[in-house]
């Protein structure tokens, strides 16, 4: 879906430069654009690189394990049904480790792990269980305290203060993973009301 989006604004917009005669304007933008996605990309490698490293100084040095403690009281809030040690839950509590440090790079393979795991508790495999909605609901509004990504773009493109967003990102992740978790429990509680209904 997302292809036939980017391809439909795409075509648009060289229908509209041939209507209006402004086809060379097209092709400027286009080698222009691509020559600083180039540039950016190399500019990211270095960053990338530094911020990965110091990922793995965090984990090396104990502090994502910390910081696994402190948030196992929330994901056992959020997530009652599933066991404290079950591999899920160790999944789950280091993606959410990754996504709070900003590095959602390294939150990918726990957030594949947490779902393949939360699958094999799944009783009905058709269908997406309670603890999986929840999982989807927090890792997308992902709480995060340090977008080192984020940051890392606004440096490789020349930001003065790559920094300065870290304030505003604290509060705009915090109010979209508070409205992802009361919507998932609102969400729940209706559910269920329809299947109770519909049992009787």
């Amino acid at each position: 879906m997302v292809n036939i989006i980017w391809f439909a604004m795409m075509f648009i917009g060289l229908l509209v430069a041939a209507a209006t005669g402004r086809t060379e304007t097209v092709t400027e933008a286009i080698f222009s654009s691509a020559e600083k996605a180039v540039t950016v990309a190399f500019s990211l490698i270095s960053i990338m690189t530094f911020w990965l490293g110091m990922m793995r100084l965090i984990e090396r040095s104990g502090l994502i394990y910390w910081l696994v403690r402190a948030l196992r009281p929330l994901a056992t809030f959020l997530y009652p049904r599933i066991p404290r040690e079950h591999p899920a839950m160790q999944a789950i509590l280091m993606n959410m480790s990754a996504n709070l440090l900003g590095m959602g790079s390294a939150a990918t393979p726990f957030g594949l792990k947490a779902m393949k795991e939360l699958q094999e508790l799944n009783r009905d495999k058709e269908t997406a269980s309670d603890e999986m909605c929840t999982f989807l609901a927090v890792n997308t509004s992902s709480l995060t305290l340090i977008p080192t990504t984020v940051v890392a773009l606004r440096a490789a493109t020349g930001s003065l203060n790559p920094t300065e967003i870290v304030g505003t990102v604290l509060v705009a992740t915090s109010c979209s993973t508070l409205i992802a978790i009361i919507f998932d429990r609102i969400f729940r509680y209706f559910f269920r009301s329809g299947r109770k209904g519909g049992k009787r």
